[in-house]
């Protein structure tokens, strides 16, 4: 419930208002503060409208909203009647610097439906002629003649479509404007937006077969765990399933602990020592429910490393092996979590059937040092190209992280990984309980999402 608007005097006077990344808002009105909250950011958004709609009606005429989000600040006319225009042009902030981006004129059109105005995004202009034509070089004389062209075939020509319309706005403000007005209003995505789709694409992109993720810091608390289960989460949720989150600790792991939980207790050892049950090629995924947790809504599986304080198995290079060629049968991408010792035999086998390496750590300079001797652990055993390949994940331990030290981490592992990308502090994440993705703030899900594309793209 959004709280009651205040009586205000009949005059025009700014309102500002603000959308924070938790899911909740602010609306100023006069001087009186008010706190919105939302099931997510566009619901918030469209509270913060209905509040100043109510403003506008009182006051009977027209107020200028200007109202800030991650995104940059939004310049509104909102009408008693409901209609929402641009009153300006939308200055976009980012990390490096905040550039004033003009929005498309709304054009007002005969019709008693709020919102009633049309946006057309802005048409880029045509390139300059002068770079229209290229100087091509003489040709020599004594060249050999060019072979005949090779004749396009199907694959040619499928890839020769161009690509799908991006669609109109979904989120931020641009989506709220165009739900509210029926799609009346049709802004283009914002640039948040366009670069959560192409994450997303990157995520579903077609593979060459199965992928092995390997998750890797040889100090405890680093973020492995969590990593493993949102990156396997993240696949799970944009391709619709067959991921796995393998715990690979030779002894016991804690994966199974922060998965949700299953009708049974079994774990990798149970399915190694059932593994020729699963030899019939006629063995399908749903044969393994015995042994691997289903995460529900998040759409992937957990196989649990032994949890038996008392147990004297242990899974061994031999044993990775087994288990890695069957569960690649039955599933397209496999992430696993590795232990801290890396001399035992199953994660040197895991590191070698990688496709892809991400290397954790907090921005603390235990993991930070950690993570930065398994880098030259790994080179010299032979996988420079692997590291050269590999993804880095940072993640803040605190609300305020060191930024000397996020610095610091960021120049070192640049510069001997593929990419680097940060991920935020999450308060559900503290607890070490089982992961719920819904629990999770909208900014770490989209942080999440960024890490994972950065992954995907090197599957």
């Amino acid at each position: 419930m959004s709280p009651d608007v205040p009586a205000l005097a009949n005059t025009t006077a700014d309102i500002v208002a603000a959308v924070q990344t938790d899911t909740t808002g602010e609306v100023t009105i006069d001087g009186s503060r008010l706190r919105v909250t939302g099931n997510d950011e566009a619901g918030v958004r469209e509270e913060i409208i209905g509040l100043v709609v109510a403003s506008a009606r009182i006051r009977g005429q027209s107020v200028l909203l200007q109202v800030s989000d991650e995104q940059g600040n939004w310049p509104l006319t909102v009408h008693p009647n409901g209609r929402v225009e641009s009153a300006g042009p939308v200055v976009v902030a980012n990390r490096q610097k905040t550039s004033t981006v003009p929005l498309p004129v709304a054009t007002p059109i005969e019709s008693p439906t709020p919102f009633a105005t049309l946006m057309q995004p802005p048409v880029a202009a045509p390139a300059s002629a002068a770079f229209e034509s290229l100087v091509t070089p003489t040709p020599d004389a004594a060249a050999p003649s060019p072979t005949a062209p090779v004749a396009p075939n199907l694959a040619d020509f499928l890839s020769s479509r161009p690509p799908a319309p991006a669609g109109p706005a979904e989120q931020g403000w641009q989506g709220v404007l165009r739900r509210l007005s029926g799609g009346l209003v049709s802004p283009a995505p914002s640039s948040t937006e366009r670069e959560q789709r192409t994450a997303i694409a990157a995520v579903q992109r077609s593979l060459n077969g199965p992928r092995t993720i390997v998750v890797l810091n040889p100090k405890g608390g680093a973020h492995k765990t969590t990593a493993t289960l949102l990156i396997a989460a993240t696949f799970g949720i944009y391709r619709g399933g067959y991921t796995l989150a393998w715990d690979n600790n030779e002894t016991m792991g804690t994966l199974g602990v922060r998965a949700q939980a299953a009708r049974h207790t079994n774990t990798a050892v149970d399915l190694l020592r059932d593994l020729d049950r699963f030899g019939d090629a006629r063995s399908r995924v749903g044969d393994l429910d015995n042994y691997v947790r289903s995460q529900g809504d998040a759409q992937f599986d957990a196989l649990a490393s032994d949890l038996d304080p008392a147990g004297a198995a242990s899974i061994d290079d031999d044993a990775f092996r087994k288990l890695h060629t069957t569960l690649s049968r039955f599933y397209r991408v496999l992430v696993i979590d590795t232990g801290n010792n890396m001399r035992a035999s199953n994660w040197e086998a895991a590191v070698d059937t990688a496709d892809q390496l991400v290397i954790v750590s907090t921005i603390r300079e235990d993991t930070g040092y950690g993570a930065a001797s398994l880098i030259d652990g790994l080179r010299q055993k032979g996988h420079a190209d692997k590291v050269a390949q590999a993804v880095t994940v940072l993640a803040s331990p605190s609300k305020t992280a060191d930024e000397q030290l996020s610095k610091r981490l960021h120049d070192h592992f640049r510069q001997l990984t593929r990419t680097v990308v940060d991920v935020p502090y999450d308060a559900s994440l503290v607890g070490g309980g089982p992961l719920n993705v819904d629990a999770l703030a909208p900014r770490t899900r989209a942080a999440w999402l960024q890490a994972t594309a950065a992954i995907a793209e090197g599957l």
